[in-house]
């Protein structure tokens, strides 16, 4: 099976769907290749038509046979994505890392406030041993419990694993074998990543029942890294939205809307306190989104830092897992536990992370995005105000554009590779058990997929390559930028590109909700952008404002 016919069963339309004497005949006419021109954007003579009709049958049938392949979702494409520009300086020196100072962490009066605490600051507590993870464990789990049912952001606690791991935890810790600040500390993944004992959703009636008994490659590495898994996260269906199979999950901040999505439970649980951090995935505004309407700090790091084995795959070429907490050194914390190559996942690279809590924005190249907030959009009065404080902090903002390459017009790369990851969902008809129906979610885009061409996917991946080295010139005047989390096409282009960002808090709304602006990075320099959302959330107060839910 050749890697062309793998294209073409994933990419061409059926055209035999025009006719229902097609359907029965399975022979493609010239009559059917004419109505499917409007589709394609096409004109052929008659002639062409009709020279073509042999090779079409021949297609139809390859077509055919690759349909009776079953195709696991975790089968990679043989084509691999490649974000590197040409030029491109890859990091090659590994700096010690240092994070915030926490020794002064004590025992809050009310052992609520223990919800809203860092990472580094619980950490403190459980190496002093002024806590113990079983503690801490339990803790979180009874807040999971109690505030589920307003949020609907949990697929399941991990109850029984979690409170292993924290035994085991704290027999380590005692003994003085200290695995590092992930140690002891509770934490959620999205329900997308597989998991040993618990079943593995994707967020959908279809897959409810799905059990793919083996940890994903991050859950491994955090459990090394001492980590306590205690709850699987409500995702959108298949990674879009907020809506699953058990409701819709709740915004916090207000209960009434949506957390967004489709890092939906990951966001939610976070942000009011059900644990300390969570992960997330991102391929097209996933961490970004429920992020910015739940007010958490989010982490979409660059394209090859983080294995997905074990994740679904929804766009080969564009899925990233990142990290979501409420205090930009947090992110940094999990990062580096996380990153790293893996021999199950070919995508990945090697490439130092490098991460100060402090940095000198009177140093730094500080890029914004003009023309973007210059438009009007909902919290432009809050982005204004955040760029102000910036400057305060000493950054001289740089004016900037992004590429006109194509713009939003690339968007169908995602709706290709989703629509092949669940090809067979497609053809069954089981799309139709999907929670969302409406035109404009994932059943319908997937069928609207199949009729995308293999050509024009294969020159949307070729100008794709013109906008990477186009945004490697727009890094060579800036070592980051900032642009609005919502406004303009940078989410989009970013995600194509595989550039990492930093979404943070950065006030709210006239209901009370909070909004955000983001940290845009050269490629794999996620320290940079990290040690700069720390600093603009040292200097302001609104990461340090949690929702009420009693």
């Amino acid at each position: 099976m050749t890697t062309y016919n793998k294209l073409f069963s994933v990419l061409l339309p059926t055209l035999f769907i025009f006719s229902s004497s097609f359907a029965q005949e399975k022979k493609i006419t010239k009559e059917n290749v004419q109505y499917a021109e409007k589709i394609f954007g096409l004109e052929f003579t008659d002639a062409e038509r009709d020279s073509m009709q042999d090779a079409l049958n021949e297609q139809l049938n390859n077509f055919l046979e690759i349909h009776k392949v079953q195709l696991s979702n975790s089968t990679l494409p043989s084509i691999i994505f490649n974000p590197i520009p040409i030029g491109f300086q890859f990091p090659k020196t590994q700096k010690p890392i240092k994070y915030g100072d926490y020794s002064n962490t004590k025992l809050p009066q009310n052992y609520d406030d223990l919800a809203f605490y860092t990472i580094g600051q619980l950490t403190h507590l459980i190496k002093t041993r002024k806590i113990t993870s079983t503690e801490l464990t339990k803790f979180f789990i009874e807040r999971l419990k109690k505030y589920d049912p307003i949020l609907h952001c949990v697929v399941v606690i991990t109850e029984e694993r979690a409170l292993a791991e924290a035994k085991r935890a704290d027999e380590e810790i005692a003994k003085g074998k200290y695995r590092g600040l992930l140690h002891g500390i509770p934490y959620g993944v999205k329900d997308l990543l597989t998991t040993k004992g618990y079943k593995t959703t994707w967020g959908a009636t279809p897959y409810k029942d799905q059990l793919i008994d083996e940890d994903a490659t991050v859950v491994k590495k955090l459990e090394e890294a001492g980590a306590v898994l205690t709850a699987k996260l409500s995702m959108g269906a298949l990674a879009w939205g907020d809506v699953w199979f058990g409701g819709r999950t709740r915004n916090p901040w207000d209960t009434s809307q949506g957390s967004s999505g489709s890092s939906a439970g990951s966001a939610s649980s976070v942000s009011a306190g059900l644990l300390p951090f969570a992960i997330g995935t991102e391929t097209h505004g996933s961490i970004v989104s429920p992020s910015t309407v739940c007010g958490t700090t989010g982490l979409r790091p660059t394209y090859g830092r983080v294995s997905r084995n074990g994740a679904m795959a929804l766009s080969w070429s564009m899925d990233k897992i990142g990290v979501i907490t409420r205090y930009a050194d947090d992110l940094a914390i999990v990062f580096n536990v996380i990153k790293g190559i893996d021999e199950k996942d070919p995508t990945l690279y090697d490439v130092p992370f490098n991460y100060q809590p402090k940095i000198d924005f009177k140093k730094m190249r500080v890029g914004y995005l003009k023309s973007d907030f210059a438009r009007k959009y909902p919290f432009h009065d809050n982005d204004s105000i955040a760029l102000k404080k910036l400057h305060e902090l000493g950054a001289e903002l740089i004016p900037i554009e992004l590429p006109e390459i194509a713009g939003r017009s690339l968007s169908f790369i995602l709706n290709a590779e989703a629509a092949a990851a669940f090809d067979e969902l497609t053809r069954s008809n089981k799309d139709d058990l999907l929670e969302r129906q409406v035109k404009n979610a994932w059943p319908n885009r997937f069928r609207a997929a199949r009729f995308i061409s293999a050509v024009d996917y294969i020159n949307a991946n070729r100008i794709r390559t013109m906008l990477i080295q186009e945004f490697q010139k727009v890094f060579e005047k800036v070592d980051f930028y900032v642009s609005p989390s919502w406004a303009g096409n940078n989410l989009l282009l970013t995600n194509l590109t595989g550039n990492p960002c930093v979404v943070v808090p950065n006030g709210f709304s006239e209901r009370g909700t909070p909004t955000s602006f983001t940290f845009m990075g050269k490629l794999f320099d996620e320290g940079t952008i990290i040690s700069a959302a720390k600093a603009f959330q040292d200097a302001t107060e609104h990461n340090k404002k949690h929702p009420k839910l009693d």
